[in-house]
Order: C-alpha cells, then sequence, then structure tokens
C-alpha cells in the first residue's frame, strides 16, 4: 500500500465525529469556552452599532448644523469603539488561550500513547511522520478554536445581523447591493473544492519532508562516509519540490479567490452608490443611510471574504485531527493486564517452546526452549539474524510471542505488571543510546529514586569514575545528541553504570563489547564481571573470548537451538561452536602476529 493511500484522510471541512472528540477535551475549560462564545456573540450584534449612529449622526446633526451634539455623538462613537476593541482582544485572547490548552492535553496524551507503542510499531513507522503529528499537525489543531469553528460562527451571525439590519433600514437598496452575492457564492463553492485536495497533500508532503530530513540529519555520519551528499540532496529537491508545488496549489486558489471578492465588493459598492445617489437626489433616501450602507458593505464582504478562510482552516485542523487520532487509535500496545508486582522476583528465567514471528507464519524463533537459573550466566551464539536479540525482544515484552510460555519464577511473564517487570531486567545495548543531556542525568534517566552519590558510586565500582571526573563540567557534562562527544567505549561505560545504578535482577548485555577498542574492553569485561555476579544474566556475543565462563552456552542457528553446554562440553562435541571458536581463535592469533 503506497503512504499516500496509508495516509488518506477524508478532510472535510466539518467532520461532526471528529468535531464531537475533539470538543471533549473542552470539558476542563468551559467556563473559557462560555466566555468566547460570549464575546463572540457580543461582538456580532455590538459591530453593526456604529453604522447606525454614523447614519443617525449625519440625518439628524449633521444635516441639521448641530455642533454640539455633533460632538457628543464623536464621543459615542469613540466609546462604542473602544468596547469593540475590547470584546475583539477578549475573543481573540480567550479562543487562542482555550485552542492552546487543548492541543496542550492531547499533546500529552499523544506522546503518553506513542512512547506506550510496542517496538512493531516503528518498524514500519518514520519516526519523522510521528513528530509531525505530535508538533505541526497539533499545532493545526488549536486553529480549529482561534480561526475556525467559534470565528465561523461568530462571522456567521455577524453576516446575519448585518443584512437583518440593512433589510430594516432600506429594503430595495439592500437587495439591488446584494446583487453579486450570488457569484460570490459560486466563487466561494470552487475555491472550496480547490483547497480541499490540496490542504491534505500539503500535510501530507510536510510529513514527508520532516521523515526525511529528521532520519537523514540523524544519518549524517552515513551520507559522509559513503559520499552520498549529492545523491541525498537530489532526493531531497524532489521531496523538497513536492511540498513546494502543494503549497503553491493552495496559495494559487487564495490569489485568486481574494481578487475576485474584492471586485464582487467594489460592484456592490458600485450599485449603492449609483441607485443611493439617485435616491439622495429623489429625496428618498438620506445621506446618512449612504454613507452607513458603504460601512456595512465592508462589514458585510469582509467575513464573507474570510469566511472560505475559515472553512478551509477548519478543514486543515479537521485532516491534522483525523491524522492525529489515527495515532491515537493505534491498537499497537502491549497488553498490560498483569497484577503480579516483579520487585520480588529471583530470576529464574525459562523459555519452554516458544515460536515468534515479526510477520505472520514467517517464524523468526522455533520452539525454543531453556532455562536460566537465579544466578546463572547464559550466553547466546549464532551467526547474524540466528533469532539471539529476538530472545531478549520477548522476555522485556517488547514484542509477543506468539507460541509457548516465557516464565521468570515459574510464572508467565504477562502475568507481570509490566513496567514492574521491565524494571527489573536490565538492558545494555551494543548501539548505546545516550540523551543531549548530563552524564548524570544519562545514567538515571531522571529517576529521582537515584541520587547523584548512587551514581558516582556505580561510576567507581564500573571503572568509569576516572575519564567522567576528567570532563568539562564532570557528571554534568553534556553527553550532546546520541552521546556524540563521547567514543564508543565511553558510552558503552555510561550504560554499564546505568544498569548497575538500576540494580536489576535480570541483567542482559547484547554484544555489549564488539565494538570498542582494547583498553575499554579490560574495563568493560571487569563491569561485566561485577554486573553478573549473583545476578541472573543473558549474554548475546558475537566474540566468544569474552563468554567462555558462562554456566550455559546456547548456540542458534535459523531460529533454532542446535547445541547447548558449558565451553568445554560444547568443544567436546566438535560441532558448530567448536568450527566458531576454532575460527576466531585463528583470526586473534594472525591480529597478534
Amino acid at each position: 500500500m503506497s503512504e499516500k493511500k496509508k495516509n488518506k484522510v477524508k478532510g472535510q471541512a466539518v467532520d461532526l465525529i471528529i468535531l464531537k472528540r475533539i470538543f471533549a477535551y473542552i470539558k476542563p475549560y468551559r467556563k473559557n469556552f462560555v466566555l468566547a462564545v460570549c464575546t463572540t456573540i457580543t461582538l456580532a450584534f455590538l459591530s453593526p452599532v456604529r453604522p447606525y449612529v454614523i447614519q443617525y449622526t449625519f440625518d439628524h446633526y449633521v444635516a441639521n448644523s448641530d455642533a454640539s451634539m455633533l460632538i457628543n455623538m464623536a464621543a459615542l462613537l469613540i466609546a462604542l469603539l473602544v468596547l469593540e476593541a475590547f470584546f475583539q482582544f477578549a475573543d481573540s485572547f480567550l479562543t487562542n488561550r482555550l485552542g492552546q490548552n487543548i492541543i496542550k492535553d492531547l499533546r500529552i496524551q499523544l506522546y503518553k500513547h506513542i512512547i506506550n507503542l510496542r517496538l512493531k510499531y516503528y518498524d514500519n513507522t518514520p519516526i519523522g511522520t510521528l513528530v509531525t503529528r505530535a508538533v505541526s499537525d497539533i499545532e493545526v489543531i488549536a486553529d480549529i478554536f482561534s480561526e475556525g469553528l467559534i470565528v465561523i460562527i461568530g462571522d456567521l451571525l455577524k453576516i446575519s445581523v448585518i443584512l437583518g439590519v440593512m433589510l430594516f433600514l432600506n429594503f430595495k437598496l439592500t437587495l439591488i447591493i446584494l446583487t453579486p452575492i450570488p457569484l460570490l457564492f459560486v466563487a466561494t463553492y470552487f475555491f472550496k473544492k480547490s483547497v480541499q485536495a490540496s490542504f491534505q497533500d500539503v500535510r501530507t508532503q510536510v510529513a514527508r519532508l520532516n521523515a526525511f530530513v529528521q532520519e537523514h540529519i540523524t544519518g549524517m555520519y552515513i551520507v559522509q562516509i559513503f559520499n552520498r551528499e549529492k545523491a541525498e540532496m537530489q532526493h531531497f529537491d524532489v521531496i523538497n519540490a513536492k511540498h513546494r508545488d502543494a503549497n503553491i496549489s493552495s496559495n494559487l486558489a487564495y490569489s485568486i479567490f481574494f481578487p475576485v471578492v474584492e471586485i464582487l465588493s467594489s460592484v456592490s459598492l458600485g450599485l449603492l452608490v449609483w441607485w443611493g445617489g439617485k435616491w439622495i437626489l429623489k429625496g428618498t433616501a438620506t445621506i446618512g443611510e449612504l454613507v452607513s450602507f458603504i460601512m456595512y458593505i465592508n462589514m458585510l464582504f469582509r467575513p464573507i471574504r474570510m469566511l472560505a478562510d475559515r472553512f478551509n482552516t477548519l478543514q486543515m485542523g479537521m485532516v491534522s485531527s483525523e491524522r492525529v487520532f489515527k495515532v491515537l487509535d493505534t491498537n499497537e500496545i502491549i497488553e498490560n493486564s498483569g497484577r503480579l508486582d516483579a520487585v520480588k522476583i529471583q530470576g529464574n528465567v525459562e523459555f519452554k517452546n516458544v515460536w515468534f514471528a515479526y510477520s505472520s507464519e514467517e517464524w523468526i524463533l522455533k520452539n525454543i526452549s531453556f532455562s536460566v537459573k537465579q544466578g546463572e550466566t547464559v550466553a547466546l551464539v549464532g551467526a547474524t539474524g540466528a533469532g539471539k536479540s529476538s530472545i531478549i525482544n520477548l522476555l522485556n515484552r517488547f514484542y509477543e510471542y506468539d507460541k509457548g510460555v516465557i516464565s521468570i519464577d515459574g510464572i508467565d511473564i504477562r502475568d507481570y505488571e509490566l513496567t514492574s517487570l521491565r524494571k527489573n531486567i536490565g538492558v545494555v545495548l551494543q548501539d548505546v543510546f545516550l540523551f543531549s543531556d548530563t552524564l548524570a542525568n544519562n545514567i538515571s534517566l531522571n529517576d529521582p529514586e537515584i541520587t547523584r552519590e548512587q551514581i558516582v558510586e556505580a561510576a567507581k565500582i564500573v571503572g568509569a569514575h576516572d575519564f567522567i571526573s576528567k570532563l568539562p563540567n564532570g557528571y554534568d557534562y553534556n553527553a550532546m545528541e546520541r552521546g556524540g562527544m563521547l567514543s564508543a567505549g565511553q558510552r558503552q561505560l555510561i550504560s554499564f553504570i546505568r544498569a548497575y545504578a538500576y540494580n536489576p535482577k535480570i541483567l542482559i548485555l547484547d554484544e555489549a563489547t564488539s565494538s570498542i577498542d582494547t583498553e575499554s574492553e579490560k574495563l568493560i569485561q571487569n563491569a561485566i564481571e561485577l554486573l553478573t555476579k549473583g545476578r541472573t544474566s543473558i549474554i548475546i556475543a558475537h566474540r566468544l573470548a569474552t563468554i567462555q565462563k558462562a554456566d550455559k552456552i546456547i548456540v542458534m542457528d535459523k531460529g533454532e537451538i542446535i547445541e547447548m553446554g558449558n565451553h568445554q562440553e560444547l568443544l567436546k562435541q566438535n560441532g558448530q561452536y567448536k568450527r566458531l571458536f576454532e575460527l576466531q581463535f585463528k583470526e586473534e592469533i594472525i591480529k597478534d602476529i
């Protein structure tokens, strides 16, 4: 399925189902909403008052040369203008505040949902797309309140009030002035149809652009290593051009529509001057009526012109809302129905006839069975794609297994409360991720239960205190994005400190020594011995020399266990493990030579 089809939304200007969901977020801010509606209604009735006062002033005081009353009426007009300005300020402030409060709550809900999505969802969804949903799409939703529904209702009410006043003051003149209105409705209809598709395209292209930029800036190291700058620029140019074209298509419709409205407004004004002037000469109309009707025309066409824009803003908000709700409705969350607290687990792990596939029937793990007793160290070895990492992903419940049972202390892991389960399983990955924050915060992950003293003590035990102390600001040194200011070995040591500080009952090391220098390896080997001592440990290792002391070594191939035993037992079997060990042993000898 193409991205365009997958992300296709209806984008109706008013989708009642979506609107109902959005308005559910108003509940905590009902007072703000009621005040915004009241100011909008007040403005609709207050705006037509000034032209009427001006008409009355011309017909009664200017015509009769009453200078004293003229001053009084001028003061009244200034007072009305100040009052109207106050309500315009209040209306704008209240609607914008309402919109910002709602998107704050919606963004929190969305982010909370995103961080609880299972990893399988991220396998198929570009991160940049989710960034677009959480940032720019939600910002557009705020416009539903600040420039959309409430303002549209206010504009419609204002138009109705102005038309009512005009018809009351001079029925015939009003009908003549309104002659161009049918043409305006036709122009508005075509304008709406023109921008409807372009708005959807704009949001799609924004998501594609964000996804591309986020992914390629993150992977800039690879782009530059393989000299792909020119090729990636060409790819970016294509995506950027589509983004430009989508916006130009939308702007083109505006560029045509607004001049059309101005022309029709001028036609109405011309009809007013022509017919109104003739009727003034005949004595059937007054100068005051002519002046007030000029103001009424401007008041009438301004909201009509903006109404189409407001509907498009509302429509764009609906498109963004549908995209955001589509993420919120994504049922890709690991079920957390367990009630048992894992805080008292001993660490006896068992896999019994476990089968797992990322997609239907394409089995990654096939009938996996093994056990790890409390305090034991088990190593998983095998070729890339053998299923080693899948085992630790299942134990952490990042993915759900399809068949069999995974248990800790004889209890199915699904019976443990998910947060407490993961809190008691520590993972040290090969690719260490550090946030753009201090080393202390990267170690504790802002957990208030882990004190600075515990962090320093963990660093000393792991053997990293010396190198951290030599950094500018020590533990308050900013690691920058992904730990770019540290070496691979230093990042790995930070991850070991993190694991030690969290003191998990079960420790998982995923090829933690595969990409570091010899000096760092010695420190990390010492850290591994300290971390695994008396703690249930599962180690995924490519370098067999690092796991010879493991209580049990499991050799995997194509998702199956083909050999199991300790180092000496496996060497005696003359199987795959022995071949791998001898091959690596020869490689080490060649390196030493």
